[in-house]
């Protein structure tokens, strides 16, 4: 495939979907896109820890072909004012999997946001974020080990998915003109009209998704959180939605809390799963007060938005918390933050949440092993507390690193392993 300015290495091959199974050579080109604002300094620094990682994992047996890809304000310099580039959505679904650094999003104005267009443009309705404690990191909570969950977030639907009309605008006194007259509904006049759709169809793929993840990780339950006691056709359907689909789909695999109680007392079956479901503002409190209870969470737009920034608070803040977005096959992973434009080039903030957010990545494309090596490295930089500004700030006896510099620190741990 020809392109403007993407370039795919050479030496490199793309993965495959063969049977709806990833097909991974041991050269594999993955995608990455620098972000804008402090992206390219905790880009440059991940790219050196994967690297590393993955040398450390395989010595030369295997090797990642990084093929640079553009979005946001470096794609708006190459593509004539493109933030968007149809070149970088072929690319990315012609690579299968890409990561990328954050990118720009104005408020109040301006171009759509880019994070929530890649979801919309490549279907990439599952947004899924690891929550877990690494000992060391500053937390508020008094037993933070015992957050270690998965958010499953639907990302194409509710009203998080931008179906929205101004206040003044044609559109919206149409809609208004037809909720008052044609479906009896009261509201105050000016007021800017959005639309929640919630479908049988997006429910449960996001929600097959968590369950099949449960399964192939070992996890032993799946929460499904809602506010369905009030939205009761929009969030109350994705939790029935989500129950008749573990009736149907998984009955070998998957209990629900009610049958957990009446046929096994309350003591889970080995092997077996247990869906249950929370109202979402009870689901804050359960986090801090008992998040032990909750291992796979199900959910949809603007619950998980608020519930994955919540829970990665309990464990470090978002500067480290990792996150993807994934459709059946095509997958982008993230870093979950913003750009923190007043730090761009200073090589200052924390890499971790794009560091991470590769680890997902790795064992998304079965390199388990390079995982595994960040995972062992990770806690002992954090235990000798060689830290970026913003845990330095916040532990007794801290080691202040550049982005670079705890790059740095990374990779001499990964190579003493």
């Amino acid at each position: 495939m020809d392109y403007r300015n993407v370039k795919y290495p050479e030496s490199g091959e793309k993965i495959r979907v063969v049977n709806d199974q990833l097909v991974v050579p041991d050269n594999p080109i993955l995608g990455y896109v620098e972000g804008d604002g402090i992206g390219p300094d905790i880009t440059s620094a991940s790219l050196r820890v994967w690297d590393a990682a993955v040398e450390k994992a395989y010595g030369s047996s295997k090797k990642v072909h990084w093929a640079e890809l553009y979005l946001g304000e470096k794609a708006a310099g190459l593509y004539d004012g493109d933030y968007f580039p149809q070149e970088t959505l072929d690319a990315i679904q012609d690579l299968v999997v890409a990561i990328k650094g954050p990118l720009t999003t104005p408020v109040g104005g301006g171009f759509r946001s880019l994070n929530v267009s890649l979801r919309q443009s490549l279907d990439l309705y599952a947004c899924v974020r690891p929550v877990r404690y690494f000992p060391g990191v500053p937390s508020p909570m008094r037993k933070p080990e015992e957050v270690d969950c998965v958010i499953f977030r639907e990302n194409t639907e509710d009203v998080y998915c931008g179906i929205e009309f101004q206040s003044g605008t044609p559109e919206n006194e149409k809609l208004a003109q037809f909720l008052r007259e044609e479906m009896g509904v009261n509201f105050f006049d000016g007021a800017g009209l959005g639309v929640k759709p919630i479908s049988a169809f997006g429910s449960k793929r996001l929600i097959r998704k968590a369950v099949q993840y449960a399964i192939d990780r070992g996890h032993d339950s799946v929460t499904l959180v809602h506010k369905g006691n009030i939205m009761k056709f929009t969030e109350g359907a994705f939790r029935n939605w989500g129950y008749e689909l573990a009736k149907e789909e998984f009955p070998d695999q998957v209990i629900s809390e009610d049958q957990l109680w009446e046929e096994f007392d309350g003591q889970r079956p080995e092997g077996k799963i247990v869906m249950k479901d929370r109202i979402a503002d009870i689901m804050f409190q359960l986090m801090q007060l008992r998040p032990a209870e909750f291992s796979v969470i199900a959910t949809m737009n603007l619950n998980g938005d608020y519930l994955s920034d919540a829970l990665a608070a309990e464990v470090g803040g978002i500067g480290i918390a990792p996150g993807a977005n994934i459709a059946d096959h095509v997958a982008v992973f993230e870093a979950t933050h913003g750009t923190a434009p007043k730090y761009a080039g200073q090589d200052k903030v924390n890499p971790s949440s794009l560091m991470l957010s590769g680890v997902m990545m790795f064992e998304h494309i079965g390199w388990n092993e390079v995982a595994d090596v960040i995972n062992q490295a990770y806690p002992r930089v954090i235990e000798k507390k060689k830290v970026t500004y913003d845990f330095a700030r916040q532990m007794d006896g801290a080691t202040e690193m550049s982005t670079s510099g705890f790059a740095d620190a990374l990779i001499e741990e990964i190579n003493a392993l």
